[in-house]
């Protein structure tokens, strides 16, 4: 993509009304605009982070048997009454002109349990993994830290059946496993454990996963030898010990909750009176497993980790596009040499933005360079046309290198 052709413009200054980084960093760099406190639009360079965001997720969903369905996000209140929660404080509640009762959508097991229920009835039908990525709406009177708390977000539930206990912590183990892929294809391996919380009237535990960053709003206490996090509400219950090693070493971190899963049991299949016969010919209630991502909450978590002083720094595997190609100089050759190098980046598969600006100054293009964060940056100007070569340096390094124009997509392709 040609920069000059984004709509979308970089500021300078810092945005007044915000204060953490993420969102300093994705408005600044033309990532999201704010419409409303908790409210963003995702502008062309994020919608693209976000979708490269959905589709790791869409496929480790699919990797482990989950079916992508779309759900409504306008519920009856009927639904809510079933479970009780239509008290909720946080729903959204609107009511029709016809005196009909509707929420918004901040979950989806009052719609996916008695949907499932249709289509199930004998333990053959069993287990069902269910899927979805959509908008979700939640009353937040604590609006904040850019896309980390809002009150309109992206969120991907998936929701699994099962026709016995063991057949559910089998299956909760497998999400475990995925989701650490998922964190780690996002650059986030390293920094990212899981967590015991409160499981509530489910179980013992709930997990949360929980990325480590000197600017996360949650506390957790880390085990420093099976590198098990707890949440505050369980160390207590613990005895400030590892539940798991017993442990007593325990390290408090600053961390951003990245996803969470649940073990629902039957809470939501006895409200539905959602039940299967089993090979003994016996009714019996259907257990139930709830996984959540927050995808815009997980590209802000990204950008706490990932930035320095100048600006964002992507992890490859969802950066907007991998190389930032720089043309200086507006000589006819360095142009015309630079027109045919996006070309071929553009033929042999590799996303690039091509700064083609011929009204910025050097510093202003390398300044949005380094603020928009993409992995790697190639240079094309008089002085590297003079070695008949292309300057190429990582975002996230000081190194550079010159690397020869007939070899730069062959290097490129193999190194970045």
């Amino acid at each position: 993509m040609r920069q000059s052709q984004l709509f979308v413009k970089t500021l300078k200054e810092t945005v007044k009304d915000e204060k953490s980084i993420n969102a300093q960093l994705l408005i600044r760099g033309g990532f999201i605009d704010k419409l409303m406190a908790g409210v963003y639009s995702y502008l062309p360079l994020g919608f693209r982070v976000l979708k490269k965001i959905e589709n790791i997720i869409r496929e480790e969903m699919d990797m482990i048997g989950g079916q992508e369905v779309f759900l409504p996000a306008l519920l009856p209140k009927a639904n809510w009454l079933q479970t009780n929660r239509w008290q909720y404080e946080e729903m959204f509640k609107l009511k029709s002109r016809g005196g009909k009762d509707y929420s918004l959508g901040w979950t989806h097991e009052e719609v996916i349990t008695p949907l499932v229920k249709k289509f199930v009835n004998s333990y053959k039908d069993l287990p069902v993994y269910v899927y979805q990525i959509q908008n979700k709406f939640r009353d937040e009177l604590r609006s904040k830290s850019g896309l980390l708390r809002v009150i309109e977000f992206i969120m991907k539930d998936f929701y699994s059946f099962h026709k016995n206990e063991k057949d559910l912590d089998k299956y909760y183990e497998e999400v475990k496993e995925a989701y650490f892929k998922i964190f780690k294809r996002c650059g986030l391996e390293k920094q990212t454990f899981l967590t015991l919380a409160s499981g509530g009237t489910f179980s013992k535990y709930s997990h949360e996963f929980q990325t480590i960053t000197p600017y996360g709003e949650d506390q957790i206490y880390l085990c420093q030898k099976c590198k098990l996090g707890l949440n505050k509400e369980i160390i207590e219950k613990e005895n400030y010990q590892c539940p798991k090693c017993k442990n007593k070493n325990l390290k408090i971190e600053k961390a951003i909750e990245v996803g969470n899963i649940f073990k629902l049991m039957d809470k939501f299949s006895k409200a539905f009176k959602f039940t299967f016969k089993d090979s003994d010919g016996k009714e019996k209630i259907v257990l139930m497993g709830c996984y959540g991502i927050g995808l815009g909450r997980l590209m802000g978590a990204i950008i706490e980790v990932y930035h320095d002083s100048k600006g964002i720094i992507w992890p490859k595997e969802i950066a907007p596009f991998k190389v930032h190609l720089i043309q200086i100089g507006n000589e006819r050759n360095i142009e015309e040499i630079t027109e045919k190098i996006y070309e071929n980046l553009k033929k042999a598969k590799i996303e690039v933005l091509y700064d083609d600006r011929k009204e910025k100054s050097v510093g202003e293009k390398f300044t949005d360079c380094d603020l928009i964060g993409i992995p790697t940056r190639i240079i094309i100007s008089p002085k590297t046309l003079e070695k008949k070569s292309a300057e190429i340096k990582k975002r996230a390094q000081k190194k550079i290198k010159l690397i020869k124009l007939n070899q730069l997509i062959n290097y490129v392709q193999h190194n970045f």
